[in-house]
């Protein structure tokens, strides 16, 4: 037996919720239908900024916004000027959730839980009527005359239209290249890089604000470094994991990057401290006391990386050695061998092919009545609360047009 809606939403995450619940707080009377492949919804909001979702990120001007997004920068532009982060908080506080911005602009429930937006989605669904089927693994999807269907593992649906926020579902992608949709093959992004190097291997946990370059690429980025066990992480590689995701993939995740320790001084303004120091500390030994702004571990291992031993007096130090020293400084070379996924934010680029969506509508253009919603779409961000702010944009858009 079919079982009729007027709107199917395939994808029980944040983009398909927030979809469904504002078509039906816009038109009640829309019998409207979530259908989830897994047990559960809503699990990626839930490990979302470490099980407190980052909800979205304190920029509030849609020009300025844009620029987070390595992929839909253009595209977005018209979207956030109709629904931004300041429509996203207030829209929250209409419905029960006060959100708090931290120092770095990420967005979160005041109550720090995840689970706060979990019930905040549950109880308005709920309230609304919405349906909302989990253990629904779409194996096909087929136009018939102005209808959609939509057939499970277990049952069989019909909807005049279709909304897709499935976000990185290569069968789903299948299945809609078969509908005549191109798919910008995906690549991870989001993702830290594995390192093998006695320079930091003692180091987990240390932090430094660094700029960091890709060689033989333009990829620059700037921001906190993480020491980990397996390399480097934190915002600095992150991001530039996201702007290269396509540049890196094509080099295996095997490329070498150069780290400026001292982020925006160079080599000879470095030189001339270095100099400056040598005259003034003459009599102390080199490694004792990081002159910089970063943790004196890792000064005292670019030190003895530099073929400076832990004795070294200032007044000692070659040529040679201030170079060196200048050199790991400004310009250290590190040799990344692979990457590892950041935490359980596993985001992809890739997806449906932008031109191919109306972005005043999120509509096909290829077929009536299908709409895409999220992370389903070649758009991705940096890490912040920028995923997220697409989800929530484009599900408001679509809810708008229907």
């Amino acid at each position: 037996m079919i079982k009729n809606f007027d709107i199917i939403i395939v994808g029980g995450g944040a983009a398909g919720f927030f979809t469904a619940i504002n078509i039906a707080e816009k038109n009640p009377k829309l019998k409207i239908a979530i259908l989830e492949r897994g047990k559960e919804v809503l699990s990626k909001v839930r490990v979302s900024g470490g099980g407190r979702c980052n909800v979205t990120h304190a920029c509030f001007e849609p020009n300025e916004l844009v620029k987070f997004y390595p992929r839909g920068e253009k595209e977005l532009r018209g979207p956030f000027h109709q629904f931004c982060s300041g429509d996203t908080i207030e829209w929250f506080e209409k419905h029960g959730v006060e959100l708090k911005i931290e120092e770095d602009g990420r967005m979160f429930p005041v109550s720090n839980s995840s689970q706060t937006i979990i019930d905040c989605f549950l109880k308005a669904t709920e309230k609304l009527g919405i349906k909302v089927l989990t253990g629904q693994s779409v194996q096909s999807i087929f136009k018939k005359e102005n209808h959609w269907k939509i057939d499970t593992q277990s049952d069989n649906f019909a909807a005049e239209k279709l909304v897709m926020a499935t976000g990185s579902n290569p069968k789903i992608w299948e299945m809609l290249q078969e509908h005549g949709h191109a798919i910008v093959s995906p690549v991870p992004s989001l993702f830290t890089f594995n390192i093998k190097d006695s320079r930091i291997k003692e180091l987990p946990g240390v932090a430094a604000q660094v700029t960091v370059n890709v060689k033989d690429t333009k990829l620059e980025s700037t921001g906190p470094l993480l020491i980990t066990h397996w390399g480097m992480s934190g915002p600095a590689i992150l991001k530039l994991s996201a702007w290269g995701a396509r540049i890196l993939h094509d080099k295996n995740y095997q490329f070498t990057i150069f780290v400026n320790w001292l982020n925006d001084v160079d080599f000879e303004d470095a030189e001339k401290t270095l100099k400056d120091l040598k005259q003034e500390h003459a009599k102390k030994a080199v490694s004792k006391k990081s002159p910089f702004d970063f943790p004196n571990r890792l000064w005292e291992s670019l030190v003895l990386a530099s073929g400076i031993d832990a004795e070294t007096k200032w007044a000692d130090l070659s040529k040679n050695q201030l170079q060196n020293l200048t050199l790991q400084l400004t310009k250290a070379e590190f040799k990344v061998n692979g990457k590892s996924t950041f935490k359980e934010e596993f985001v992809t680029a890739g997806g449906i092919d932008l031109k191919e969506i109306n972005f005043k509508t999120m509509e096909s253009k290829i077929h009536q009545n299908l709409y895409f919603a999220g992370e389903i779409v070649n758009i991705d961000a940096i890490t912040g609360g920028f995923n997220f702010q697409n989800a929530w944009t484009s599900g408001f858009i679509l809810a708008n047009n229907i």
